[in-house]
C-alpha cells in the first residue's frame, strides 16, 4: 500500500432539510390548521482515529468528503430524517489544519478519538411553528441551513515512544526487525527504508514500547536533502531517541561526526527535538572493524557525558541491555 502522510481534502457537511408548509385536510375536521413538519439535520463529517490505518491514502483519493443531506419536512406533522454522519477513519497521529489560516483544528493523537470536523446544517422549521392567534394558517417555513464547508490539510505524524535516528545503512531496519515484528526492507544500499515503520518491542511480559524506524538522514535533511524534512516530522512526537552510528571505512565515516551532523539537522528542524533524551549505540558489533572502532569512539563519547553502547542485531549481542535502557528513558519521559 502506498504510504501517504500528507494530503488536502475538502469536507462538506450535509445541508439541513427544508421545513414544510402543509395543512390538515381531513373529513369532519374543518380548519385543521398547519401540519408542516421540520426538515432533518444534515449529517456531520466525523474523523475517527483507527489503529488499523497507517496511511492517509483513502482520504487523499477521495479529495472531497460530503455528508448526507437531511430529509425535507412533510405534511401530517412528519419531520424529515436526520442525514447520516460520514465517519472517516484516519491513522492515529493525524493532525487537521485549515488550509486558509494554517491553524491546527484537531489532533487525532489517541486511539479511538473522534472529532466532528464539520457540522451539518439544522433543518428548517415547518409551518406548525409559526401559528399564532392572529395567523392560524401560516404559509411560511424555514429553509434548511447549509452544512459547514472547509478546505483542510491533513498531516500524519506517527505515534511512537522511541524514534530511530542515523545515517542510511547504519542498521536501523535490521535492528527493528530483530526486536519486533516490523518487517522493513533491508539491503546494502542507501535509503532502503522509504517510509516509517512501527514496531512494538516487548521488554518483558508486562512492559513494552513502540519504536519508529525513520528513513535515514543526511546533512541538509532539514532543508530537504535526501528524504529530508518529509520524515523528520515523524520523530516530533517521540519521547526518546535511539541514535545509531556505525563504522564504514569505505566511506570514511566517523561515528562522532555522524552523531553531530544528525543532531545539527534536528536542531535546524526543531530546537526542542534536539533536546530530546537519546541513547547512542554503535551497531554491527559482530564485525571486527566495529569492535576495534568502538573502543576509541566510546572514549570520545564519554568526554561528552554519553555512554556509547555496542550492539549487534545479527547476533543479539547487547540488544537486551539496550532495550532496558530505552524503556527506562521512555518511562522517565
Amino acid at each position: 500500500m502506498k504510504f501517504v502522510d500528507s494530503c488536502e481534502v475538502k469536507v462538506v457537511a450535509g445541508d439541513g432539510g427544508r421545513g414544510c408548509v402543509a395543512f390538515r385536510r381531513e373529513r369532519y375536521i374543518p380548519h385543521g390548521g398547519p401540519s408542516g413538519g421540520d426538515g432533518g439535520k444534515g449529517g456531520d463529517i466525523v474523523f475517527a482515529a483507527d489503529a488499523g490505518k497507517t496511511t492517509l491514502l483513502d482520504v487523499a483519493i477521495s479529495r472531497r468528503l460530503v455528508g448526507e443531506r437531511g430529509e425535507h419536512g412533510r405534511g401530517k406533522d412528519q419531520y424529515g430524517k436526520t442525514g447520516r454522519d460520514l465517519v472517516v477513519h484516519v491513522p492515529v497521529g493525524t493532525q487537521v489544519f485549515d488550509t486558509a489560516t494554517n491553524e491546527l483544528l484537531f489532533d487525532m493523537d489517541a486511539l479511538e478519538k473522534r472529532a466532528v470536523i464539520a457540522r451539518g446544517g439544522r433543518g428548517g422549521r415547518g409551518n406548525i411553528h409559526f401559528a399564532t392567534p392572529y395567523d392560524r394558517a401560516p404559509r411560511r417555513a424555514d429553509p434548511g441551513e447549509t452544512g459547514q464547508e472547509l478546505n483542510l490539510r491533513l498531516e500524519l505524524k506517527v505515534m511512537a515512544d522511541v524514534g530511530l535516528l542515523g545515517f542510511p545503512n547504519v542498521g536501523k531496519s535490521t535492528f527493528i526487525r530483530s526486536v519486533s515484528h516490523a518487517r522493513p526492507k533491508v539491503a546494502d544500499y542507501p535509503f532502503t527504508t522509504l517510509v516509517p515503520h512501527l514496531g512494538v518491542v516487548a521488554v518483558d511480559s508486562d512492559h513494552s514500547f513502540v519504536v519508529a524506524d525513520i528513513p535515514g538522514l543526511i546533512p541538509g535533511a532539514a532543508s530537504g536533502a535526501g528524504l529530508g524534512i518529509r520524515f523528520l516530522k515523524h520523530v516530533e512526537r517521540t519521547r526518546a531517541l535511539l541514535h545509531l552510528v556505525a563504522v564504514d571505512p569505505g566511506e570514511g565515516r566517523d561515528p562522532v561526526k555522524d552523531f553531530d551532523a544528525i543532531n545539527a539537522e534536528l536542531a535546524a528542524f526543531d530546537p526542542k527535538l534536539a533536546e530530546r533524551p537519546q541513547v547512542v549505540a554503535m551497531t554491527k558489533a559482530d564485525l571486527p572493524d566495529s569492535q576495534e572502532a568502538y573502543k576509541k569512539a566510546r572514549r570520545r563519547f564519554a568526554k561528552r557525558g554519553i555512554d556509547l553502547k555496542l550492539v549487534s542485531a545479527a547476533t543479539g549481542a547487547g540488544v537486551r541491555e539496550l532495550l532496558f535502557a530505552l524503556y527506562a528513558l521512555v518511562k522517565k519521559a
